[in-house]
């Protein structure tokens, strides 16, 4: 398949690139660098440089060419949103958008959307949760994306293009950079190697469903050729706290360090985890990663930095 991956040089969708380029893919990345990094750009992908906003975007990019658009390029950080979330709703809401309307025009015949667990759900009971839960977002992020998710539902619905939507839960490992809420095994595994202090922020207990890359990618190969206009979850089903994960990564690098506890962060869910049923059932996916598999996975990476 001929595929375009947009954020295709951050965090995820350089993995994702990587993934499809082992299977044997022709792969395009497009970036703008906002927040990808160089170095994240997989071996023998093609490159073009731009913005998913901007009203050239039609232009920059020969969309006929691709069987399938695979959408990672987004404004990531929900603390972000909330200082502006006007440039929250540019780059989330009409960039993709933008990117629904050029990959329809063109014939694409799919579109894989990267979306959010825990800023879409909210605070909720019902943990592990569902795809069928109540959505109650509690940050512009978490509306930019679910008005994301509307956009695609319907194009799907109108048949200009079959969607996919994955709602991650906490990403984590290499190359995950240290900017933001959502790279905290970065930012612990990076302080504890340099000797620098680690922060916590409240009392620690707060929870995560930490899901390791190489599975995000997994699920991102099979929505390729499956799911059409479904939602799905990509996470573990199991909570670990602040805490917990910190003291699994200090001795995970024999450090004994003691990290210093913060003022709570203002709007920040307590606990949070996903029910990855539907996506095991239906695309054959399980989460197959441990977090202490993981955790080393990460320090290899940063060793070698």
């Amino acid at each position: 398949m001929r595929i375009l991956v947009t954020g295709g040089a951050g965090f995820i969708g350089s993995h994702v690139a990587d993934g499809y380029l082992a299977a044997g893919h022709d792969v395009t990345v497009f970036d703008d660098w906002s927040s990808g990094r160089r170095a994240n750009l997989p071996t023998g992908a093609k490159f073009v440089e731009g913005d998913i906003t901007s009203p050239r975007l039609v232009e920059l990019v020969d969309w006929a060419s691709f069987d399938v658009v695979n959408h990672h390029a987004a404004q990531a950080s929900v603390r972000a949103s909330l200082e502006r979330p006007d440039e929250d709703a540019r780059v989330n809401v009409y960039g993709t958008v933008n990117v629904l309307a050029c990959a329809s025009r063109a014939k694409v015949k799919r579109l894989v959307f990267a979306s959010t667990a825990g800023a879409l759900y909210g605070e909720t009971e019902l943990r592990p949760t569902p795809e069928t839960a109540p959505v109650w977002p509690e940050s512009p992020y978490g509306v930019s994306k679910r008005a994301c998710e509307k956009y695609l539902l319907w194009a799907n619905k109108a048949g200009a293009i079959k969607t996919v939507v994955l709602r991650y839960a906490n990403v984590y490992g290499p190359r995950q950079g240290t900017n933001g809420e959502a790279g905290v095994v970065a930012i612990f595994t990076r302080a504890l190697l340099r000797g620098e202090p680690v922060r916590i922020f409240g009392d620690g207990e707060q929870t995560r469903d930490f899901v390791h890359v190489s599975d995000v990618v997994r699920a991102n190969a099979v929505a390729l050729t499956a799911g059409d206009g479904g939602i799905y979850n990509v996470g573990t089903g199991i909570e670990t706290s602040v805490n917990a994960l910190y003291a699994k990564i200090a001795a995970s690098l024999g450090k004994t360090v003691a990290p210093r506890h913060d003022d709570a962060i203002p709007g920040e869910l307590r606990y949070s985890s996903v029910d990855a049923t539907r996506l095991r059932r239906e695309l054959g996916v399980r989460c197959e990663m441990t977090l202490d598999d993981g955790l080393r996975d990460v320090a290899c990476a940063f060793k070698q930095l």
